[in-house]
């Protein structure tokens, strides 16, 4: 029977994703419904007002296809991280959104930069690097299906197009790199099986060899008892 935390464990791998893709559509269709334009909120390098924007901007989308293009690799990213990393995910996800935006924000181009694209490069950055650092066979196979389905995001950690802020993609890169490895004995690790010893193995003595005489002093070490 599945305890009151697991079962928290496995809301929270579709539950959090959800709700955070239900509330930046959210905020886009009041941008539209009402007029507004959030971009101001975003974050503006090296000023005290653009600070807001490390909290803000990931929820802030310039368009439809912006919008598009960020949900469902932030879905993915997001779900693989709570179900892989239930203990640190929260930490992971809040305290790697402020330093991936701080760093943005220290050097970035003077611009409003919006959007949770540094968000999902801290995400791919530290389930690719982690899958690597702890040779766990279920993130390796994670990370290869990370790289197949969003190996050509690196290319956009480079200045390729004036539009794109790749200074946001590189500092999510960067800080999901940094999380993957001060947190590489944190969270998930390999197992180690305990397996039960049975009545076959007591054919076998420590050196693998068969030694039914082995059965024999068993049975009577249990018989004196």
């Amino acid at each position: 029977m599945q305890t009151d935390a697991s079962l928290t464990y496995h809301k929270n791998v579709l539950l959090v994703p959800v709700v955070t893709i239900c509330i930046i559509w959210f905020i886009y269709w009041l941008e539209i419904r009402f007029g507004y334009n959030f971009n101001k909120y975003g974050i503006f390098p090296r000023s005290f007002k653009g600070l807001r924007g490390i909290f803000l901007s990931p929820f802030i989308h310039s368009d439809v296809s912006h919008l598009f293009n960020n949900s469902a690799p932030l879905f993915a990213l997001m779900a693989s991280l709570f179900y892989f990393y239930k203990e640190l995910a929260f930490k992971i996800l809040f305290v790697g959104t402020i330093l991936t935006g701080f760093l943005c924000w220290s050097f970035a181009r003077d611009s409003y930069h919006i959007g949770a694209s540094g968000v999902i490069y801290l995400l791919f950055s530290f389930i690719f690097f982690s899958g690597i650092i702890r040779k766990h066979f279920r993130l390796i196979a994670m990370s290869l299906v990370v790289i197949f389905l969003y190996g050509s995001m690196i290319w956009f950690i480079l200045p390729t197009e004036d539009r794109i802020s790749w200074e946001g993609h590189l500092s999510g890169f960067l800080i999901g790199l940094l999380f993957s490895i001060l947190l590489r004995k944190k969270g998930i690790v390999k197992e180690q099986y305990q397996f039960s010893e049975t009545e076959f193995d007591l054919l076998f003595d420590e050196n693998g060899n068969f030694s039914p005489s082995k059965v024999e002093e068993e049975t009577q070490e249990k018989d004196k008892k």
